[in-house]
């Protein structure tokens, strides 16, 4: 093609209570011009962000410029649950166990947190906001335990560690009388999402422009170069990078073989001391719940942005990539219940803060990261797994871009297409009958 038109925008429900939490952002720098620049960024999330610096890497006289339809974080990169997992983690799963080469997918997320560490280093990123904690899967019933067992067992063949936590280490851990044992994994980095990809931005931004606020309406073939389009601007540039997860649909390209999924969450207010210590517990945790359809849970220290408690569950599909304003109604009060029931000490607390958080995933589990047209490369389509596998996939299409052959780029340029998706619109209404039923199984997980 030599046209792309965006169908769609960005549309955000709700705050990103993770940007919000620490402070106000300097004003954005908008696109206001036409330039001129050797690579285009479309997307300044994990994704964008991570091949950003991979080309101040491969090539540091590179004219780079991205492109963020928003405000730096406050796209999904904030409206995450903050993990970054090392270990396979595959969602469509009962035990989160793979299906693949779970062995190279562990080395490839090894070298996203690797290079994540370094950009913390390189840039003085706060180090709370990259706290390789590890994170614990928790069980809550005799079911969610077997899945512990079944996924212990699974890392074992791979040659991982894990630990099993008994109810009571569970309670030290959290506070919470509810599990009933929980899978400790030491290799997961908890972040706090959007500090960090504030933190990042600002590194970038001595080598790379970064125009907030510049939702990308189109781009068009112009001879040897691809002019990128903003309502206020453009740019001029030979290799354009797609780095905006779902809204690849947007451009046209895999359309109907791509599922845009919301997940949901809440943010309790900053905890005074006579609560905490009513909440008992570790300042820091995570814990994901050992069937994948569960209930997440964090709680975070002033480091990170206030004592809080945060809880994601919730799922709904929808193809026209906006939740709905009762979509985060319906999933505030089912997070509610799932506070109470784990912290009956707070019962009752109200949540200061309620999201949506967009996902794109594939039929087939795959990505797109390779090149869609010539000069035009994706990073896109995470899985679920925006902040380790965007920054794969990131780092993945910048070196794509640059001729470079490395094991990410093996990786996923050997990956299949999305598998097409059913025909709407009796698919969508199967899948989200499917995803309330998942909720619904997952029972206390």
């Amino acid at each position: 093609m030599t046209a792309y038109r965006a169908k769609r925008l960005p549309v955000q429900r709700g705050p990103a209570a993770w940007n919000t939490i620490l402070g106000p952002q300097a004003a954005p720098e908008v696109l206001r011009a036409d330039l001129t620049a050797d690579v285009v960024i479309v997307g300044g999330g994990f994704a964008g962000l991570s091949a950003a610096r991979r080309l101040t890497q491969l090539q540091p006289d590179a004219r780079v410029v991205v492109l963020e339809a928003g405000r730096v974080a406050q796209g999904a990169a904030g409206r995450n649950s903050g993990f970054m997992i090392d270990l396979p983690h595959d969602l469509a799963s009962d035990d989160y166990a793979g299906s693949g080469d779970d062995q190279a997918l562990i080395g490839l997320n090894r070298q996203a947190i690797a290079f994540g560490r370094a950009a913390v280093e390189e840039y003085g990123i706060d180090p709370a906001y990259f706290d390789p904690a590890g994170k614990v899967n928790g069980a809550a019933s005799a079911a969610g335990h077997d899945h512990n067992l079944s996924y212990a067992k699974h890392l074992a063949s791979l040659g991982e560690t894990s630990d099993m936590l008994d109810q009571h280490q569970m309670q030290d851990l959290t506070g919470s009388p509810h599990y009933r044992s929980g899978l400790y994994t030491p290799g997961t980095v908890t972040l706090q999402p959007a500090g960090y990809i504030r933190g990042l931005a600002r590194g970038l931004r001595d080598r790379v422009q970064v125009f907030e606020n510049s939702a990308v309406t189109g781009f068009t073939r112009q001879g040897q170069d691809w002019l990128v389009r903003t309502e206020t601007g453009s740019v001029s540039a030979a290799k354009v990078i797609l780095a905006n997860n779902g809204h690849l649909e947007s451009f046209g390209i895999e359309r109907g073989r791509l599922m845009q999924l919301f997940l949901f969450a809440s943010m309790t207010p900053d905890l005074d001391a006579e609560t905490l210590k009513r909440l008992g517990g570790a300042p820091r945790w995570g814990v994901t719940p050992s069937d994948p359809m569960g209930t997440t849970m964090r709680r975070i220290d002033t480091a990170q942005g206030g004592n809080r408690v945060i809880t994601r569950t919730c799922a709904v599909l929808r193809p026209g990539m906006t939740a709905s304003q009762g979509d985060v109604d319906r999933a505030a009060r089912v997070q509610q219940g799932k506070f109470d029931q784990r912290f009956p000490q707070l019962a009752g607390m109200a949540m200061e803060y309620k999201w949506a958080g967009h996902l794109c995933l594939s039929l087939n589990g795959v990505s797109v990261m390779r090149a869609v047209d010539e000069g035009v490369f994706s990073a896109c389509v995470q899985n679920g797994l925006g902040t380790a596998r965007g920054t794969l996939t990131g780092m993945g299409a910048a070196e794509v871009a640059c001729g470079e052959d490395t094991e990410i780029t093996r990786y996923f340029t050997a990956e299949a297409q999305p598998k097409a998706l059913p025909p709407r619109p009796l698919s969508d209404i199967g899948a989200n009958v499917v995803l309330r039923w998942k909720e619904w199984r997952a029972g206390n997980e």
